[in-house]
């Protein structure tokens, strides 16, 4: 009979032991199930789409851009001195030293006359953004463009109401771009002096000989630019005046469109002290050329 309790008892023992073992692994399963593994997260969520590359893939020739041979003859005058041969070496210009022609590339020219010297540069630079997922070319080069401005102590964002230049004549119109001509004084009849009166008398209508000093020239001074590229400004400075030094003048234009940063560098040193190279002349000059590079960037 003992024998026969025993072999009774052993199969409810192994029935309990593999229950437990059971239910052990399904508590395993269940607390697992919760768990998800780094894989299993990227196959489920979505990552984010990298940005298009930027518009521009390469850079122009920068001694050919926009410059043909009647703009640089107007900002970088010759000597009279020069054989055809030499003038032809001053207008082809001398490119940068690149090391990546599809990143960075540029071109200066010099002119040297008895009355002055003349520099102009032109660069390129195309920016890339090495993570499109989290910027695209076209925002990292907006950074590119933002870091310089920054330094110009130029506003940002946006440009703002430019007051009047320094200097500029009464009657410019409020709100007018700067170098507006002021609206022409209402026209009123001469004064009529009486017979006999000398020259220079008040109300013959003729100029004192000890007339009053000239207006100084208008400073249109640095400020951003619109209609120019994606977004532009305008870096204007005047060396400072000495007893034997003249002073120079340097514009110097940058500006963005897409991917493509530009930076146009335009000086004017005149040989002798005393002359005042034109703030009005000088920009328009560079204006000019940088709206041609506009130009040919969007062909």
């Amino acid at each position: 009979m003992q024998r026969k309790a025993v072999r009774r008892t052993l199969p409810g023992i192994a029935m309990l032991t593999a229950l437990v073992v059971g239910a052990a692994g399904l508590t395993g399963c269940t607390s697992g199930s919760g768990t998800r593994s780094p894989s299993d997260s990227k196959a489920g969520g979505s990552s984010a789409t990298p940005a298009q590359p930027g518009k521009y893939r390469i850079l122009p020739a920068p001694c050919k851009a926009g410059a043909d041979s009647k703009r640089l003859k107007a900002m970088l005058p010759a000597a009279d001195s020069l054989t055809p041969e030499q003038r032809d070496q001053l207008y082809a210009g001398t490119a940068d030293a690149s090391y990546d022609g599809d990143r960075r590339v540029g071109c200066r020219w010099t002119a040297q006359t008895p009355e002055e010297t003349r520099l102009l540069s032109v660069g390129f630079e195309r920016v890339v953004s090495y993570d499109r997922a989290v910027a695209s070319d076209d925002d990292k080069a907006r950074q590119v463009y933002v870091r310089q401005l920054t330094d110009a102590h130029l506003p940002f964002p946006g440009p703002s109401p430019s007051p009047t230049p320094t200097g500029a004549p009464a009657g410019t119109p409020a709100g007018a771009p700067a170098g507006t001509p002021a609206a022409p004084p209402a026209a009123t009849a001469p004064a009529t002096a009486p017979a006999g009166t000398p020259a220079g008398t008040p109300g013959s209508g003729s100029p004192s000989p000890g007339g009053s000093p000239s207006a100084p020239p208008v400073e249109l001074g640095s400020r951003v630019l619109e209609g120019l590229g994606s977004e532009a400004f305008i870096d204007d400075k005047l060396s400072p005046a000495g007893a034997t030094a003249a002073q120079s003048r340097t514009v110097r234009i940058v500006f963005r469109t897409s991917n493509v940063i530009v930076t146009l560098e335009y000086s004017v040193q005149p040989a002798l002290p005393g002359t005042v190279p034109s703030s009005a002349e000088t920009q328009d000059k560079a204006r000019q050329l940088a709206q041609a590079l506009v130009e040919r960037l969007g062909e």
